[in-house]
């Protein structure tokens, strides 16, 4: 594939022939076609979405995949067969504005230890607000649980411009996160066995191990749909979140600290499943239990650990969001 501009916005598709026809437009009609190629792997569809392409968006690239491979290992075979300088992955249910390629690209190409990046990611539906899957930047706390600039836990903030400024932050978000192509691949790309939920913070960590900084680039701005997968009450979301975050844990924390973190990720978890058990979900509770005894069977798969505790060298995540947030009643972020 002609790789001879520099960026590449790669919309991973399976079955989304309606998400194509509502948001591939709007990405088209704002990205400065000079700068970027607009990608559309496609993830073994069995809709009309190659037809819909073909047909509509005859300067769209489509990458044609003969099967299904998931969200992670998708974007990985896209990553290695395109090989663009950067690649931004975006989803199918996002919207760029007017503008938002050229903020991100510039400031890559100005900080080159800078190794991925996000845009400010507000809400498609209500454009006044953050969207919960990444708003101005991730961050991770102490104990490993994740939380944004703009989102916690389930507290969505409203953009008054309060996150403008351009930040180090600890992941950006999957929705639309730009990478250095050669770098993601180098640490690996995305972990194909999450399948779902927290691969891209396993992504950033390792970004981060290997030596760059990520970034959140509030100049650019993408909306994004969100919440169209799973919503937060399913079971299966539950699995994944707490069975992830687990593996997140055990791959990225080096031996010292490993058993000590997990262990008390542990009570915090007993604490959630004890939640559910007593508001009568044990759909929710079991999910929990299933989470920890498969991590307990996949944690064998990763045998290689880093040396570094990026919780404990790090200034940004000295945090307890579980302690601000339902005891202290700190319901914002706050550096």
């Amino acid at each position: 594939m002609d790789n001879t501009k520099p960026v590449a916005v790669i919309i991973l598709n399976w079955n989304g022939e309606s998400l194509l026809q509502e948001f591939l437009p709007k990405v088209i009609a704002t990205t400065n076609e000079k700068l970027a190629d607009i990608i559309v792997a496609d993830n073994g569809s069995t809709d009309n979405s190659v037809k819909l392409i073909e047909s509509e968006f005859p300067n769209v690239k489509l990458l044609k995949f003969t099967e299904n491979h998931g969200f992670a290992e998708g974007y990985n075979q896209a990553i290695s067969q395109t090989r663009y300088k950067y690649t931004i992955l975006l989803n199918s249910d996002a919207a760029s504005k007017e503008g938002w390629i050229e903020p991100i690209y510039e400031y890559m190409e100005a900080h080159p230890q800078t190794g991925a990046c996000q845009p400010k990611l507000l809400s498609y539906t209500t454009p006044d607000e953050f969207e919960y899957a990444g708003a101005s930047g991730g961050f991770i706390d102490k104990n490993g649980y994740p939380y944004c600039r703009g989102r916690l836990f389930s507290t969505v903030e409203k953009d008054n411009g309060q996150y403008d400024d351009i930040c180090s932050i600890f992941w950006a978000t999957g929705a639309a996160l730009a990478v250095r192509s050669d770098l993601y691949l180098k640490v690996g790309g995305l972990d194909k066995l999450f399948f779902a939920h927290m691969e891209e913070i396993d992504l950033c960590w390792r970004i981060l191990l290997a030596g760059y900084d990520i970034k959140v680039i509030p100049q650019s701005i993408v909306y994004h749909l969100g919440g169209g997968s799973l919503p937060a009450s399913n079971p299966r979301k539950t699995y994944l979140n707490f069975r992830n975050n687990l593996l997140l844990l055990h791959k990225n924390l080096p031996d010292s600290t490993r058993s000590r973190k997990l262990f008390v990720r542990r009570l915090y978890d007993t604490i959630a499943w004890a939640k559910f058990v007593a508001t009568l979900d044990f759909k929710n509770a079991n999910a929990i239990l299933k989470a920890h005894n498969d991590f307990r069977q996949m944690r064998k798969q990763y045998n290689n650990h880093p040396s570094i505790d990026l919780l404990d060298t790090r200034t940004d995540t000295h945090r307890n969001i579980i302690l601000d947030y339902y005891l202290r009643g700190k319901k914002y972020w706050e550096n």
